[in-house]
């Protein structure tokens, strides 16, 4: 095999059957057109529908769920298995915020965060456990942390409090399931030119000049570029990679000043 061939088969994702979650839109859309466009199926599960201008080349079906109920989920999870006959990763990448300073966040707001951005991340794994221990390929877990777990940011103290807790939670099952053809990785995505972002620079450009001067490389991400490391740690390039979390983040968490 010529070394073209070879690099291609080791970030060919044929055959290979996932779950994203949160994929209709933003960083799990394009983390979603990477993997289809490698070949791999993904189910979407989420709340939101897809938006309509937002194309995916290769298979990609959305189920509607509250992934904060966990029999929906659960069902969804099994739906999805039988299906396909396999389940050989999952992306953890439905999250949420709320902007508010700490001394007056709301306690049941504070809660749904914990609940969606930690709770449910943690039964999706053990929900997927079964399934992902005998994928012929290696099951892989793929949770999306923040450079909120590494960083203070002002008036989201709950939402980095939980991307805290992904990395506990992905070093933990990395050595727990080591033993069990289960890799367990994260990804710290930085600031990314997501719609979302985009109308919330357009309402506050000097938080859109502050963001931008954290960054080394100047510039925002692309949420296909949270894709492209995505597809690096579910390809067999990576084999010998678990209970590591990944920024990437244009220099972010490494800028001086």
């Amino acid at each position: 095999m010529d070394s073209r061939a070879y690099v291609n088969q080791l970030f060919n994702l044929e055959g290979h059957v996932g779950i994203v979650t949160g994929a209709s839109r933003g960083i799990g859309m394009g983390i979603a057109k990477v993997l289809t466009d490698a070949g791999a199926r993904i189910y979407n599960l989420d709340q939101a529908e897809r938006s309509g201008d937002e194309e995916i080349d290769g298979y990609m079906e959305d189920i509607f769920v509250n992934l904060m109920d966990r029999k929906e989920t659960k069902k969804a999870v099994r739906q999805i298995a039988d299906k396909e006959g396999q389940l050989d990763f999952l992306i953890n990448n439905a999250g949420m915020t709320y902007k508010c300073l700490a001394q007056e966040f709301p306690t049941d707001m504070y809660q749904k965060i914990q609940n969606l951005n930690l709770e449910t991340m943690f039964e999706l794994c053990r929900m997927c456990y079964p399934y992902l221990k005998k994928s012929r390929y290696t099951g892989r877990i793929l949770n999306i942390s923040s450079m909120g777990a590494y960083m203070g940011f002002n008036g989201v103290v709950p939402y980095c409090i939980t991307k805290s807790g992904v990395l506990g939670l992905t070093r933990g099952l990395a050595e727990e399931w080591k033993n069990d053809n289960i890799l367990v990785n994260s990804v710290a995505p930085g600031w990314c030119l997501t719609r979302m972002n985009e109308e919330m620079f357009r309402e506050n450009p000097h938080r859109k000049e502050a963001a931008l001067k954290k960054m080394m490389l100047d510039r925002f991400a692309r949420p296909q570029e949270i894709g492209y490391m995505m597809l690096f740690l579910l390809s067999q390039a990576s084999t010998y990679l678990t209970g590591q979390d990944f920024a990437v983040d244009g220099g972010a968490l490494s800028h001086g000043f």
